[in-house]
């Protein structure tokens, strides 16, 4: 197994310095990072609050690969941490801080071809600037975009104000990545870090879901999306949300009358879901081809060695191989060869 190319479809990464953007833009909200000892930092809200604290494998990728060498991951694939997708602020200077953010995803991938792959950002509460940035990220070498749950302003993934983006997404093949992010009650249950283990899974499923009854993969059927936490608290509610539409498709079905059972095996998910027994449950619901590595390094609820959950279960070798490369090489776009 360890000749077995593997690529993780889900790590997040940041520049080691970041710039005063409530300075330059005039307003607060925005990520600082404080190197305050060596290889280690805080990410701080402008008004000093901690958001997280993180190590030099959050920025450095000679210390991320020489990490994967030891976890037997050949591929990482970069995204930026979710809390810099920035949807609140105003359109223009979330675009020059996705551009900067892009950038140096791109300058790695450049510098290391065959252990990385990079996910761009992009100004979701602007379309027209989102789909300009999408280009450009493809342009520059990325893969495609990582983007939220959901938008502000009220938007659900299957927003029509959305749709100019999936179609441009289709037409250049681009992979997206949806992340949870601003947890749905997150105010409701600050104790016992419920918005991570309760807010994120519920919002992967209402963004899959957003998409599914938005008629967004029925009027976009060759768009690439993967989601993150093995599709959260979806595949586990499926019955529900399909008995939901046969029972009141008068509120369930009213811009998309196919069942969303229809929809299984038409997306991605990736393989964080920390049991067997749901990775198996998930793998014969998708299919093997529609899982991938995934384990949101370098963070605390990621999975401490990524793939060593695959590698333990009892599936034949061209399982563990789609679920451990193939799956993502097809959700990239790409080869093996890419990365030999």
């Amino acid at each position: 197994m360890t000749d077995i190319l593997t690529i993780d479809i889900h790590t997040h990464i940041l520049p080691q310095n970041i710039p005063n953007w409530k300075e330059k833009f005039g307003y607060g909200g925005f990520i600082q990072l404080e190197h305050h000892k060596p290889c280690c930092a805080k990410m701080l809200k402008d008004d000093g609050h901690l958001f997280r604290e993180i190590e030099s494998n959050c920025w450095d990728a000679e210390k991320r690969i020489e990490e994967c060498n030891q976890q037997q991951v050949h591929v990482q694939v970069l995204s930026t941490v979710p809390v810099m997708f920035n949807y609140w602020t105003k359109p223009a200077d979330c675009l020059e801080i996705s551009m900067f953010l892009n950038d140096h995803i791109a300058d790695i991938v450049k510098k290391h071809p065959k252990r990385f792959a990079g996910l761009g950002t992009i100004p979701m509460q602007a379309p027209d600037l989102a789909v300009k940035e999408l280009e450009r990220c493809m342009q520059i070498g990325l893969r495609g975009v990582q983007i939220g749950s959901h938008v502000v302003n009220d938007w659900n993934l299957g927003s029509p104000a959305l749709f100019p983006i999936y179609k441009r997404a289709e037409e250049l093949g681009a992979a997206i990545f949806v992340h949870p992010w601003q947890m749905m009650g997150e105010e409701n249950m600050q104790r016992y870090w419920l918005p991570w283990l309760v807010g994120m899974p519920a919002e992967t499923s209402r963004a899959i879901c957003s998409l599914i009854f938005g008629g967004v993969f029925e009027k976009f059927p060759k768009l690439k999306v993967a989601f993150a936490h093995g599709g959260g608290s979806f595949p586990s509610t499926i019955g529900r949300i399909e008995h939901g539409y046969h029972c009141r498709p008068d509120l369930v079905a009213i811009h998309n009358e196919k069942n969303p059972r229809e929809y299984i095996g038409k997306f991605w998910l990736d393989s964080l879901v920390h049991d067997p027994l749901m990775l198996d449950f998930i793998v014969k619901m998708f299919g093997p081809n529609r899982v991938a590595l995934g384990s949101d390094y370098p963070f605390p609820l990621g999975e401490n060695s990524p793939g060593s959950l695959i590698r333990s279960m009892p599936y034949d070798d061209a399982t563990k191989q789609l679920l451990l490369n193939g799956s993502a090489l097809e959700w990239l776009g790409m080869k093996q060869e890419d990365f030999r």
